[in-house]
């Protein structure tokens, strides 16, 4: 026996660890002792497992290999450790390393345990019984090892095993890990409650469930009792692990509810910083959960907060903060806090300060830093929002999609952790929301003395204050805003760039103000020195300022066309200054111009201007490169509103759209055949490819046709509208809408096909994917009826008929849906009309099911097509079907109302219609009937249709 391990460590020590065999398996295993197969099972003897010496001093050098800076010595080790992970007996001896070897020093000994802690992660199904028994005794046996960082992976580790469904089959591991609690022995209580506060944080859920015989019966009370202990280390524990049962409202901590929060209350001027964060943490979230046992007590909580809110320790005061934020959102937030504001608005205000960290990692002091390139870590990885179509609204704003939330940007966003300043931040912007104008008294003598304050740091806090509260307080702002906004485009100016860089932000917060004055007094002005920032010499500067301009683009519009040259000639000068990161903000600042202008852009001296260094970076960038993204979203709105001024560089643009839907498409379906062996594509190429192409067929109109023709696309489509993930379909059914709309001799032929499909996606579910799949329905049914009209003079539903079934009681389902999305609700509606004009005999007959909520989804819209060719539906289906209408009449008279100015038809409609029913009821109930409406309406409907 002696003489085969010698052999077998010599052939180790030399090779590779192992020698790849036939079909890859190893020809070689770790050493082991007698009593231990090569397998990593026990023999019969079931003695303990021992490492061969040899093999352990090679594991240890192999441990401190792994520490080295060297990357070739990294990468050697990593594939040295793909290659050991072959052997079960190699998890042996990692476990050995961590809880054996004392002599080692810690970090090669912890690093084992982490190792170990992956190996588990990603093979624990594939570990012998023996081994998986050999861990978890060990881990058990040493989570009272003298050394922290020892005892904290040794519970990382346990956790680790736990959460890979261990929990049930470990059945001694919670009640040994509860029993070491009374250890007499410190570190052994303070392992064990290490090990419990993770396994809380990773299987609160489990704990909480009949499938472990509710463990917490027995462990909240235990935990509770640990408040008192006389180590703030265990005490603190023992709070964070009854803190995680908060929010999913475990019974058990529900049923000690009072004596949980005595206890913090008791807690509540510990000396321990780490203590005094888990009693507000907990504070926080009781708010959330349990408000109603936290009332009685609101007073003295809330005096206890705006201490803690200045604790000198910055993650105290950071957990307390919260608690402002999450106040906010209650009900009885104004009631609770009003007569606090005068304490409460100081200390947020001076929490909104950079520290003198933030100023460091900022580089605060770091004015020019525009030829610096920017390292990968500096660019947050961009998530492409897929296009969701939308209808434009009386007061002219188009609506966003409700399933997307507003990403309106702090500051500071570089130091994307969350810090006090944008907790204090978050909350007076809050508050601000709750309070409205009743802020001000507390908040404007401080204002003053910040914005002019010499000291830079304080002057930047102060017009931070200035933008946070801009949304609540704006009505109270206004009599302000003539002496600010000129300050504020002052600082632009500043010599700091953290300065300069706030004024941004804060006066984009503004811009719907700014607008709504002369040009000259101030958009002007502020556009002026806006665009002069897009070229500072500050990197952070330039990010601010083109943010702030894309917004003050959104809210100006076509306030900005007399400007354009001028714009234009800067955003494009900023091609070649700008580094990686502030490019892609500069596309999207490029993009919402063109969303803003439309057509005005359609010049060619500003198309001479803008095209080249927009194609010269399309020309530059390879198909898997991920900044493709923000171009192609630019490239989208550019098309769209160049129109035909896009013809020239439209069919490359078309090609490699196409090509990159086919490259992804055919990418995934080699990933799903054999995952192994290829990497899943990443479908946001695809999805921004097919948004693109939505916005050059909206652009290009017919135009379009000769390019569709000549490419694959309608395949393509078929495919990626069956896609699973939910923002491919949503890009899909958007270009189908629109190239039906641009072409619809191509998409005709693939209707029987397409149709069952955007059936299937009529689920509210999937908001955007449901609100597009809507749309294109109706587009296809204005083709459908108007093109068999036009060709044949039959009925113009006779091709739409057979389709009918399939998508209207999806419709009439989501109209009648209550918590329905405004946008979805409003393409239903449109929609349903519209099938209703081409098939009124299918879809009359469930008039009454839907006319209700058709009509209020309609009435704020402002007038357009879509809405005409939905009118025209409905007034045609009242005609098959006048009964349906009758209980809701009221509802119609008011959506007719809505119109300003409808096509003469149109009004002939409406006319007859409203005429005919009056005749019917008689004068006297039409006088009864019509007594129940509003003022303004009984006016409109008098004067436009005399009734």
């Amino acid at each position: 026996m002696a003489q085969y391990r010698v052999h077998l460590e010599s052939r180790w020590r030399y090779l590779p660890i192992f020698m790849p065999g036939t079909l890859g398996t190893p020809s070689l295993e770790l050493p082991c002792r007698p009593g231990l197969s090569k397998k990593g099972n026990f023999g019969s003897t079931r003695m303990e497992w021992q490492p061969d010496e040899q093999g352990l001093q090679q594991v240890l050098q192999l441990l401190k290999d792994s520490q080295s800076p060297n990357t070739v010595t990294q990468r050697a080790v990593q594939q040295k450790l793909e290659q050991l992970n072959q052997f079960p007996d190699f998890n042996n001896y990692l476990i050995f390393v961590l809880t054996r070897l004392k002599t080692e020093d810690e970090p090669t000994r912890s690093l084992s345990g982490l190792i170990l802690k992956n190996n588990v992660k990603a093979h624990y199904q594939n570990f012998p019984p023996t081994v998986a028994d050999f861990i978890k005794k060990e881990c058990l046996n040493n989570i009272g090892d003298p050394s922290p960082l020892i005892r904290a992976t040794i519970g990382i580790l346990i956790t680790t095993i736990a959460s890979k469904g261990e929990l049930q089959t470990w059945p001694e591991l919670l009640p040994q890990l509860c029993n070491l609690l009374n250890s007499e022995d410190y570190n052994t209580c303070e392992g064990s409650f290490g090990a419990l506060q993770k396994i809380c944080e990773d299987s609160s859920e489990l704990l909480d469930s009949d499938a472990l015989n509710r463990p917490l019966n027995i462990m909240i009370p235990k935990f509770l009792q640990f408040f008192k202990h006389c180590s703030p280390k265990i005490r603190s524990h023992a709070i964070a692990c009854v803190n995680q049962f908060i929010i999913g409202r475990a019974q058990a901590l529900m049923d000690n509810i009072d004596t949980f929060i005595e206890s913090l209350f008791a807690l509540a001027a510990d000396e321990d910083s780490e203590v005094r964060k888990n009693v507000c943490r907990a504070l926080v979230m009781l708010l959330e959960v349990r408000i109603d046992r936290l009332i009685p007590h609101m007073h003295s909580i809330i005096q206890y907060m705006l201490q803690r809110t200045q604790d000198p320790d910055e993650n105290v005061a950071l957990e307390a903060c919260e608690f402002w934020l999450t106040l906010a959102e209650q009900p009885i937030c104004k009631e609770m806090l009003s007569g606090h504001l005068v304490q409460l608005i100081p200390i947020l205000v001076n929490g909104m300060k950079y520290s003198e960290i933030d100023i460091i990692l900022l580089k605060g002091d770091v004015e020019e830093d525009e030829a610096v390139p920017d390292s990968d870590q500096d660019i947050k990885p961009r998530f492409h929002k897929s296009r969701t179509v939308t209808l434009q609204h009386e007061g002219g704003e188009g609506e966003e999609g409700e399933d997307i939330e507003d990403d309106d940007d702090d500051d500071d966003d570089t130091l994307s952790d969350w810090n006090l300043r944008k907790c204090s931040a978050a909350a007076l912007d809050v508050l601000a929301n709750v309070f409205r104008d009743e802020l001000l008294p507390h908040l404007l003598p401080l204002l003053k003395g910040l914005l002019f304050h010499p000291d830079w740091v304080i002057k930047e806090s102060g017009i931070l204050v200035l933008g946070a509260i801009a949304e609540g307080c704006m009505q109270g702002m206004v009599p302000y805003l003539p002496e600010l906004i000129p300050h504020l485009i002052q600082c632009l100016c500043d010599k700091k760039a953290l300065v300069r860089s706030i004024a941004c932000w804060t006066l984009s917060r503004y811009a719907h103000w700014v607008v709504s004055q002369p040009p000259d007094s101030y958009l002007k002005p502020l556009m002026t020195e806006l665009l002069k920032r897009i070229l500072d010499g500050n990197k952070r500067v330039q990010e601010a300022a083109c943010s702030a301009f894309a917004t003050l683009e959104e809210e100006a519009c076509t306030e900005l066309v007399p400007y354009l040259s001028f714009i234009l000639d800067t955003l494009v000068f900023a091609f070649g200054k700008y580094q990686h990161k502030n490019l892609l903000i500069l596309y999207d600042a490029i993009g919402t111009l063109a969303d803003s202008v439309g057509h005005h852009l359609n010049q060619p001296e500003y198309i001479q201007k803008l095209m080249p260094p927009l194609i010269a970076k399309w020309n530059e960038l390879k198909d898997e490169d991920k900044d493709l993204f923000p171009l192609l979203e630019c490239l989208s709105s550019v098309a769209t509103a160049l129109q035909s001024g896009f013809l020239p560089y439209c069919e490359p643009v078309y090609q490699r759209c196409v090509t990159l839907v086919q490259k992804t498409l055919a990418q995934a379906m080699m990933y799903n055949q054999h995952p192994d062996q290829y990497e899943a594509p990443d479908k946001d190429f695809m999805i921004v490819a097919l948004d693109l192409l939505s916005g050059l067929a909206e652009g290009l109109g017919g135009n379009v046709e000769q390019l569709v023709a000549r490419s694959n696309i309608m395949t393509l489509l078929f495919q990626c509208m069956q896609d699973t993930m939910p923002e491919v379909r949503q890009s899909s059914f958007a270009l189908l809408g629109d190239l039906t709309k641009a072409c619809f001799l191509h998409v005709k032929p693939c209707i029987a096909e397409f149709m069952p499909i955007l059936g299937l996606n009529l689920n509210p579910e999937f908001i955007s994917v449901c609100n597009n799949a809507t749309w294109a329905i109706g587009e296809i049914s204005m083709q459908m009826g108007t093109g068999v009209k036009q060709q044949t003079g039959d009925c113009p539903g006779a091709e739409m008929q057979p389709y009918v079934g399939m998508v209207l009681p999806h419709l009439v389902e989501i109209i009648n849906r209550p918590n329905t999305p405004k946008t979805l609700l409003e393409n239903t509606a449109i929609t349903i009309g519209r099938l209703g004009y081409v098939c009124p005999q299918e879809v009359a007959p469930q008039l009454q099911h839907f006319i209700r909520p058709w009509c209020t989804s309609l009435r704020n819209i402002r007038d357009n097509e879509e809405k005409d060719s939905a009118f025209r539906g409905i007034c045609v289906m009242i005609g098959v079907n006048p009964a349906g209408v009758v209980q809701d009449f009221i509802f119609f008279c008011d959506a007719v109302a809505s119109w300003v100015s409808p096509k003469d038809d149109l009004r002939e409609m409406f006319y007859k219609i409203l005429h005919g029913f009056k005749d019917q009821v008689g004068e006297e109930n039409w006088q009864q009937f019509s007594e129940q409406f509003p003022p303004l309406l009984k006016e409109r409907l008098s004067a436009c249709y005399g009734v």
